[in-house]
């Protein structure tokens, strides 16, 4: 049996609201990707649970450097990638030193991103 809530929590007043056929369907969809009971405690979750988000005003020079972290990110996948095709084209492929420099490359570049963004962030 459920608990007993107090009458403040009990959820008794109906809301109604209309959606297209479309929007029904996404929130269905959304509703069983996210593992909600119903659409009710999806909706639930996303209105009331809005305050919780942090909004973060970036002026020019952020802006300018989420750019260039975006394009540190780019080159880091690039590298990554680079020794991926390496190590699956062959099967009994050694890593090198030229592979241990892009690993810390792409570690160095990994680390001064992170810290970019702690900094943009606090």
């Amino acid at each position: 049996m459920r608990p007993k809530l107090p009458d403040t929590d009990k959820r008794n007043a109906k809301l109604i609201i209309r959606v297209s056929k479309n929007e029904k369907l996404r929130l269905q969809s959304l509703t069983k990707r996210g593992k909600y009971g119903c659409m009710s405690d999806l909706i639930r979750s996303k209105v009331f649970n809005e305050s919780n988000r942090k909004v973060i005003s970036l002026d020019e020079e952020a802006n300018t450097q989420l750019k260039n972290l975006d394009y540190e990110l780019n080159k880091i996948g690039v590298n990554l990638n680079q020794l991926s095709k390496r190590i699956n084209s062959f099967a009994g492929y050694n890593v090198g030193d030229n592979d241990r420099q892009l690993l810390r490359q792409a570690f160095e570049m990994m680390r001064n991103c992170l810290i970019i963004l702690q900094k943009l962030l606090h």
